[in-house]
């Protein structure tokens, strides 16, 4: 895949003439957003080093893991997913062929010719929600731990700076009376 591949589409609508270009990332970004909802679809993943890097860092790239091959009419895509245990995989594959050559021909109007499928891991929903946990989660989930204790133990020496300042005014008062 190469991000400079662009398909140049004419398209005449009544006297006018000119050209629709897409660019592989916008391809890939409809097929992308358009597998979110897929039933039993867990994940695309992006390979190796983007699965790494999504372990560390949120990531909201709806093409992460697809890549199309892009020509003047028709599209191909290589997918590698992720599905839940259990799962019909051939099922998932059909719905996903379907929602992709539906989508990327409503939005361009181009011909999705092949959908080639790598199945790279199979995982139940708690396991994938449990590995879908970053670094920067744990980490902003850390900062709040630590910000709700600092709170609670600043609440407590106000508590007791507060008591010891009612029982100095109180200690102050006797020794006027006396």
């Amino acid at each position: 895949m190469t991000n400079t591949t662009h398909l140049t589409q004419t398209h005449e609508s009544s006297d006018l003439k000119g050209r629709i270009t897409y660019s592989d990332k916008v391809v890939e970004k409809i097929i992308g957003k358009s597998l979110e909802m897929v039933p039993g679809l867990l994940a695309v993943s992006g390979g190796f080093f983007t699965d790494m890097k999504n372990k560390v860092v949120n990531s909201d790239n709806p093409a992460e893991g697809v890549n199309v091959e892009v020509g003047t009419k028709q599209v191909a895509t290589d997918l590698r997913i992720v599905v839940e245990y259990g799962r019909d995989i051939p099922e998932i594959v059909d719905n996903i062929k379907a929602i992709i050559s539906e989508e990327v021909a409503r939005m361009t109007h181009l011909e999705v010719v092949e959908v080639n499928v790598d199945v790279v891991d199979i995982k139940t929903r708690g396991e994938f929600e449990a590995d879908s946990v970053t670094v920067q989660d744990r980490v902003t989930e850390a900062a709040q731990t630590t910000g709700e204790f600092v709170s609670e133990q600043a609440s407590k020496a106000g508590e007791a700076i507060s008591n010891t300042t009612e029982k100095v005014k109180a200690s102050v008062e006797d020794s006027r009376v006396q």
